[in-house]
């Protein structure tokens, strides 16, 4: 007779029992071959993990998508991070994964993350401590290797768009165990040398030949250093620690060089831009100042006080003129009247009508004798005529009333 006879969902219990309590089945990396890869519609991705020798289901679930920072591809290379467990209803086992990165980050890129965000909390990647980079320079320092493609790259960009930029190489060590102190020695150098920026960088590489720019005496040495820094490492897909920390990223060190050096070409047009533009503007304003001092040299002509001293001579001249005529006028006037009262004159003269046959009578003291009461007996009288006087003696006086005949 049969003994211990179990059922299905019992032994499917157990053996799921039994990878729960093992510590490494709940915590493991496992490396393979990305094949069979789905992402569902609800957020889980299921793929399987191969390698030459046997193949492991998988399934990352959609609240642990944030452990996944690529897109998986069929034949990727990648670590999965997880743990083991059966599945009761199908009685399978399977990696439930909550952390996939590409093969060869593994460990380093639990170190990369764990720097990452301790610098993070520090502040270290806060945006207010990044210094700008200047646009114009004239000292370039660069921390990289002496010979490769990236200085190579960076003094031939640097050359073509700028000529007159001094370039100052530190050759570092950008790979291995001295590269770490390498790289610090050559900021600090560079920074007391005195450049405008300074590019810190390399070529491309794998994670392992990149991993110097992921260390933190790096990161602090490109904070601390009061020279702008741009960052260069590897190529756009690789971002370090020393991108977040340096003051401007640039994808590859050729990129560099044209975020540190400006154009001298396009500096010269610009120069010529504006020159052109300055003497049209000045051209403006002499024509408008020349037009505003021709107005005011109208003004000050119409206003000034010998153009108003000619205006009043002027003016005085034509009183003058005006005077004169009137004057004139006025002698005539009064000459004509005069002689028509001399016309009147004449007729009423003594002179006149002695001319006409009157006389004139005085006595000897010169009076005049209009009547013969004031003439006596005896004595002489002076007749004046038109030519002389006549001495007559009164004898007598006869009256005659002439009033009276010439009113009757």
């Amino acid at each position: 007779m049969m003994q211990n006879v179990y059922t299905v969902a019992q032994v499917n219990s157990y053996i799921k029992n039994m990878f729960t309590q093992d510590f490494m089945m709940q915590s493991l990396f496992v490396k393979g071959e990305v094949s069979n890869c789905k992402y569902h519609s609800s957020g889980h991705i299921y793929f399987t993990l191969k390698d030459e020798k046997g193949t492991i289901s998988c399934v990352m679930f959609a609240g642990n998508r944030s452990g996944l920072a690529f897109r998986m591809k069929e034949g990727q290379q990648v670590v999965v991070g997880g743990a083991v467990d059966v599945y009761e209803r199908d009685g399978k086992y399977q990696l439930y994964a909550r952390q996939i990165v590409l093969d060869g980050a593994g460990l380093l890129y639990e170190r990369y993350e764990k720097l990452k965000e301790e610098l993070e909390e520090r502040g270290m990647f806060d945006p207010c401590y990044k210094q700008p980079v200047p646009k114009y320079i004239e000292k370039l320092g660069v921390v990289t290797a002496a010979t490769g493609a990236a200085v190579r790259d960076i003094i031939n960009i640097a050359a073509r768009r700028n000529p007159y930029v001094q370039i100052v190489l530190y050759p570092a060590v950008v790979q291995g165990e001295q590269a770490v102190p390498s790289i610090v020695r050559g900021i600090r150098t560079l920074e007391r040398f005195g450049v405008d920026v300074m590019i810190v960088g390399r070529g491309g590489g794998s994670i392992e030949d990149l991993w110097a720019f992921n260390e933190e005496a790096v990161a602090q040495a490109i904070f601390d250093c009061s020279v702008p820094i741009i960052s260069a490492v590897g190529h756009e897909t690789d971002t370090t620690i020393a991108d977040y920390v340096a003051d401007l990223r640039a994808p590859t060190p050729s990129a560099a060089a044209e975020l540190a050096v400006y154009e001298y070409r396009q500096f010269e047009e610009m120069l010529g831009e504006y020159k052109y533009t300055l003497e049209r503007l000045f051209r403006n304003k002499l024509d408008l100042c020349r037009g505003r001092l021709e107005n005011l040299g109208l003004k000050l002509k119409y206003l000034s006080p010998a153009g108003q001293i000619r205006e009043k001579r002027t003016y005085a001249l034509k009183l003058e003129e005006r005077i004169e005529k009137a004057m004139a006028d006025v002698l005539t006037a009064k000459r004509h009247l005069l002689e028509v009262y001399i016309e009147r004159l004449k007729g009423l003269s003594p002179l006149d009508k002695l001319k006409q046959g009157f006389s004139y009578v005085s006595d000897e003291e010169g009076r005049t004798v209009a009547s013969i009461r004031t003439a006596e007996i005896g004595k002489n009288l002076r007749v004046h005529v038109r030519d002389g006087i006549i001495t007559a003696k009164t004898l007598c006086k006869e009256s005659m009333e002439w009033e009276q005949k010439e009113r009757n």
